[in-house]
């Protein structure tokens, strides 16, 4: 959601209820054309122009993979929140759609989530066409200017054709605020099939609210949780919540909470992020079984928020999919990119798994993402003293590796080290005196922007007693991201090199390394 200081810089709501969805058809040819300008991702989703936010309403209906999201149509910066929508049937290839949600009287929209209502409990389509529903957030800007602490609302539409187009419920808002927080916003909708009912977790303030109904629209609060649990930094945003299996067949249910609104503090590196607990549900109250004061993250990155999963995926998939705002609010506004701002993190699966401290969140890619593979390299069992050279063999701007490491006992550090002709460098890796992992973007480009951009090396524990280090690593343009140990420590990071980053190379200090692997080129699937 949008960030307090920059709420103050808009105005306008009656207005942009009015504009119509045909300006990203008029402008699709040249607009495409910014597919090719600096720092723009080949294999992420990002906008064809102008701001982009957190993910919203993500949802699988028939073939289509639904990924709404935070939009401002009029400019780079934070703006009037609309909601953007573009869906996908692989996950990785996506087809831009017109506006989704405008701005209405009741205010502007905010983040929420997107379910299909295959019962017909809200009887706006039928059992032969079940609607999709909608649940946002509606922002007014007026009551919050005028000093008003009930400005936000909750709000449903709905759509008979695929998502294509919506329908806004005539009696909004469903839920109104009439406990005046403040920060009152993000919806997140599920069908729970042991209560057969709805419920939602809704985020407010330094906690989150839960609440249950049996038509979408009449709603009975049931629950909080949240306070004294985890990071208290505030507020609480896009929360989630739903049930998962471990490995070894045991069920929990596992929440995720976005925090952080104070500049350069709250995640494990600084600004922004995504905490977890897991716990119990009996469809009112959530329990949290793990340490009150362990904070749990879903990924130590810099640029992994406000992610949440997608609703109603097929129960033969069983995947609980999971995808992020690949930005952090320290500097979202002022990255260096002119017609657009922000990606998307890669899409994820996300599993659940038991280990000496608790429970572990692994984050792990799609599988679908191997489809973009082209050019391979393979690296039989190979000792490295000092490093090895791949610049020959891949290109470092569009890239994945999948790399098993074993150091020696004198080795003190190793990893990817990607550079360019400006001398330029991104290093990502281990620090084995340490144990931990790193991402070091101080050297990697343009970092004026903003004083907390490159403020220091970023790390993460690692969650591996396994002597063998695997490394899985995507890096698209301007971006790196780290699935270490099969998803047990992620670490997402964006960055801005003058030119794009044209050597690649494996490098060890201290002692050599074992190494074998697969690398690939990547293919762009806007092209």
């Amino acid at each position: 959601m949008i960030k307090d200081f920059t709420i103050l810089l808009f105005g306008l709501t009656l207005f942009i209820g009015c504009r119509q969805s045909t300006e990203p058809a008029q402008q699709n040819e040249a607009v495409n054309q910014s597919y090719n300008e600096p720092h723009r991702p080949q294999f992420h989703f990002s906008p064809e122009a102008k701001w982009m936010n957190d993910p919203n309403g993500m949802v699988y209906y028939e073939g289509e993979y639904h990924l709404f999201y935070q939009y401002y149509p009029d400019s780079t910066v934070w703006g009037p929140m609309h909601w953007g929508h573009a869906v996908s049937t692989d996950l990785v290839h996506w087809e831009h759609l017109p506006i989704a949600l405008y701005p209405d009287n009741l205010g502007l929209i905010f983040s929420g989530s997107a379910v299909v209502d295959w019962n017909n409990t809200t009887n706006f389509g039928s059992t032969d066409n079940p609607p999709l529903v909608a649940m946002y957030t509606y922002h007014n800007m007026e009551g919050e200017k005028m000093g008003k602490h009930d400005f936000q609302t909750q709000g449903i539409a709905y759509s008979l054709d695929k998502g294509r187009t919506w329908e806004k419920y005539d009696d909004n808002p469903v839920i109104p605020n009439t406990e005046n927080i403040h920060d009152f916003r993000d919806p997140k909708v599920f069908w729970n099939d042991a209560t057969k009912n709805w419920v939602m977790i809704l985020a407010a303030n330094d906690r989150v609210k839960i609440y249950n109904s049996k038509d979408l629209l009449t709603w009975e609060h049931t629950s909080d949780f949240g306070l004294g649990h985890g990071s208290q930094a505030r507020p609480w945003e896009c929360p989630d919540l739903f049930k998962m299996t471990t490995q070894d067949g045991e069920e929990k249910w596992v929440m995720l909470v976005s925090i952080g609104n104070r500049i350069g503090i709250n995640a494990p590196n600084g600004g922004t992020g995504t905490q977890y607990f897991v716990g119990e549900f009996d469809g009112k109250t959530f329990t949290n079984t793990q340490s009150k004061v362990k904070t749990s993250w879903i990924d130590y990155g810099r640029d992994n928020y406000a992610g949440v999963t997608w609703s109603d995926i097929p129960q033969d998939d069983g995947r609980r999919l999971f995808i992020g705002w690949m930005s952090n609010w320290d500097y979202a506004q002022v990255v260096p990119t002119k017609t657009w701002r922000s990606a998307m993190t890669l899409p994820r699966s996300l599993t659940l798994h038991r280990n000496a401290d608790g429970y572990l969140l692994h984050s792990t890619p799609v599988t679908e993402l191997s489809g973009i593979r082209n050019n391979t390299y393979e690296i039989k069992q190979t000792t490295i003293e000092t490093n090895l050279d791949l610049s020959e063999k891949i290109n470092p701007a569009q890239a994945e590796l999948i790399l098993e490491i074993k150091p020696n006992e004198a080795t003190t550090n190793f990893g990817i080290e990607l550079s360019n002709t400006n001398g330029e460098v991104y290093r990502v890796g281990y620090d084995v005196m340490n144990n931990q992992y790193y991402s070091d973007r101080t050297r990697a480009g343009k970092v004026d922007f903003s004083e907390f951009f490159a403020k220091k090396i970023h790390t993460a524990v690692r969650n591996s007693n396994n002597k063998t280090i695997r490394l899985h690593l995507f890096f698209d343009t301007a971006s790196a991201e780290l699935f270490a140990d099969n998803g047990a420590t992620v670490m997402t990071d964006i960055y801005f090199p003058d030119t794009d980053f044209s050597q690649i190379k494996v490098f060890t200090e201290g002692g050599a390394i074992e190494l074998n692997g697969s690398c690939y080129d990547l293919t762009s699937i806007w092209k």
